[in-house]
């Protein structure tokens, strides 16, 4: 029933099918795909980094090239991977988990992705015309100003496209949790994953915009000769720290928060033990989003702000230690006693506490303002990140991946090739990162794209470059494990953990394309176990089977989002070419008569009859 229904609303193609998709399924497959692309291509620049740092004096790439390959590779991997591989998870799982059937705005959802997609395209595109991005990914001021080229410009249009399509997925995700739990999902019986994606919305709300003014002033100074960064003609560079920051530090909870979600859901299912301390996980993720807007300045405590401005945000860097040390606990005691299956995402969520606590311990260290005199702008600092996102936020999205993999394409991605892979990629991050906290410490400049024998910095440096080997291994076994799953994997029933909590695991898998036939009535936390305990195979429906209303697909969210891409060429190309300024009007022309589109036609989408639906959601494949 089900796949004939499935025919009767795809219009075309696949590709057409996508392309104008507002299915917050269909557009996780598309964060999936996009954030996987950008993660290979910050790979690649990651490996080319640790090649030339592999001895000294190496000639493999040179100075310029490094410059723009370390630039990208920061950029690439916070923007335009991280993010999205997030974003493809809380699509593909926040609706199912509050018991919804979209996201509010699902047109606006598509337009986010295309504005991210596009924007990430566009300054890629960097490397085939004229030279990437070379200052940096924190761009600062100082540097990005004298930079030459265009690299620069491609640096902050497309992160403004980008940036862009971020915050309307994070308005979305706001409006969805407020606004679409099923009946009886109060606050405090949320999944620990669509809290942290809330206060991680919340973040999203409040640190983009400062991203977005600081952007829009570098623009005007480089393609309008405006000075509000020039200090030779009254502006000032530490303007642009600020704003960077302010931005750059909660971005840092933003990756983490959904990061914690997930092995908040990963570890009660395969301990098999109620989540340890819920209410003060979910305290300490709302007291961490509040204090990430506090502690920014421990980046630029040696850019000469004073003792007292110093003291008050090394002392609020250290109290953000407290509800992580919470968490921390709640994790451990969660695992404590239980009934532990070491599944891929299990381990992946077990060796992420460890590691993840070290990169906390070189925090503390670092947010000690004299210390930090010594370690700021060596590879303490880079391994100090590292630890951070690659412990917290990768080792995050690698358990996620594989734990909501059999939900979202109805297939367990292969076990002992993922746990081959876990072991590589584990070897790999320690062997890469441990080594440079004594590089750092000995002192080695972070982002200098060579160094001379005879410094003491010849085997850190090599061992770094090993374990960089180590990670692309594990990473090439990953895609093979995709491929071989899709070919050869078999499909799985609703809940293939045979221990899933919460609501997404009451639904077949994939989901039907409107999730639920009867929206659920949430007992409680952790509902589905909940009715499993009182006997029931799946949820008590909240209401009786009725005509299902479905929002249509539409094209207009890539064509909006495309418009701004073509204005963006315009702009940079505005001094260097006639074409450039009429290519800014025909870009703005296709953007906002598209919009004017969207506004005066009325789309009231479409109807599933309730005849049409299947007798049982069970085991139905989409």
């Amino acid at each position: 029933m089900l796949n004939a229904l499935t025919e009767k609303r795809t219009r075309g193609s696949i590709l057409w099918d996508y392309l104008t998709t507002v299915d917050h399924k269909k557009i996780a497959i598309l964060y999936l795909i996009a954030g996987g692309f950008f993660f290979l291509v910050g790979g690649i620049e990651a490996m080319f980094i640790r090649i030339q740092l592999a001895k000294p004096e190496n000639a493999f790439l040179s100075a310029q090239a490094y410059n723009e390959v370390m630039t990208m590779h920061g950029t690439t991997m916070i923007f335009l991977a991280a993010m999205p591989l997030l974003f493809a998870l809380m699509n593909a799982v926040v609706p199912l988990q509050i018991g919804a059937r979209d996201v509010s705005f699902p047109f606006l959802n598509s337009l986010g992705f295309w504005l991210f997609f596009f924007g990430g395209i566009f300054l890629n595109l960097s490397w085939f015309l004229g030279g990437a991005p070379d200052a940096g990914w924190t761009s600062y001021a100082s540097l990005s100003l004298h930079s030459e080229g265009h690299g620069i410009d491609f640096f902050v249009l497309g992160l403004q496209i980008s940036g862009l399509g971020t915050l309307i997925a994070g308005i979305n995700f706001l409006a969805t949790i407020i606004n679409m739990r099923a009946p009886g999902m109060t606050y405090m019986r949320l999944p620990l994953f669509t809290w942290t994606t809330f206060v991680a919305s919340a973040l999203i709300l409040f640190a983009f915009p400062p991203l977005t003014v600081g952007l829009a002033l570098m623009m005007l100074d480089r393609l309008f000769g405006t000075n509000f960064f020039n200090p030779e003609l009254g502006g000032n560079t530490v303007i642009w720290e600020h704003l960077f920051w302010i931005f750059g530090h909660p971005e840092v909870y933003i990756l983490i928060l959904p990061a914690f979600g997930i092995f908040s859901e990963v570890i009660p299912v395969f301990a098999r033990k109620r989540l340890f301390g819920y209410s003060s996980m979910v305290f300490a993720i709302v007291l961490i989003g509040f204090l990430g807007f506090m502690v920014w300045v421990h980046h630029m405590f040696t850019t000469g702000l004073g003792p007292i401005a110093n003291a008050i945000f090394a002392v609020a860097t250290m109290a953000i230690a407290i509800p992580t040390g919470i968490k921390i606990f709640n994790w451990l005691l969660t695992i404590w006693g239980g009934n532990v299956k070491y599944t891929t995402a299990m381990l992946y969520a077990v060796s992420f506490i460890p590691s993840f606590v070290l990169g906390g311990v070189t925090g503390v260290m670092l947010a000690a303002a004299a210390a930090d005199y010594q370690f700021h702008d060596t590879y303490f600092v880079v391994a100090h990140f590292h630890y951070v996102i690659i412990g917290g936020v990768v080792f995050g999205l690698l358990a996620g991946v594989h734990f909501w993999w059999p939900k979202m394409f109805g297939k367990i991605l292969h076990e002992t090739m993922g746990k081959i892979s876990f072991v590589l990629f584990f070897i790999g991050f320690h062997l890469t990162f441990f080594i440079q906290h004594f590089v750092g410490l000995m002192g080695m400049p972070r982002r200098v794209y060579t160094f001379l024998p005879g410094q003491g910095l010849e085997t850190g440096n090599l061992i770094s470059t090993i374990g960089a080997f180590f990670m692309a291994a594990a990473v090439i076994l990953l895609l093979v494990n995709v491929i071989w799953t899709s070919v050869k994997g078999e499909y799985v029933g609703a809940d293939p953990w045979q221990d899933g909590r919460t609501l997404e695991w009451t639904v077949s898998s994939p989901p039907p394309e409107y999730n639920f036939k009867q929206l659920p009535f949430v007992r409680g936390l952790d509902p589905f176990w909940i009715e499993k305990q009182a006997g029931h195979k799946s949820m008590t429906p909240a209401e009786p089977v009725d005509d299902i209303h479905m929002p249509n697909g539409s094209i207009l969210p890539f064509i909006i989002s495309f418009g701004l891409f073509v204005a963006a060429f315009g702009l940079l190309y505005r001094t260097d070419h006639a074409w450039g300024l009429p290519v800014i009007f025909i870009g703005l022309g296709i953007t906002f008569i598209t919009m004017l589109l969207r506004s005066v036609i009325d789309d009231h989408g479409y109807h599933i009859h309730k005849e049409e639906l299947p007798n049982d959601d069970k085991g139905v494949k989409a």
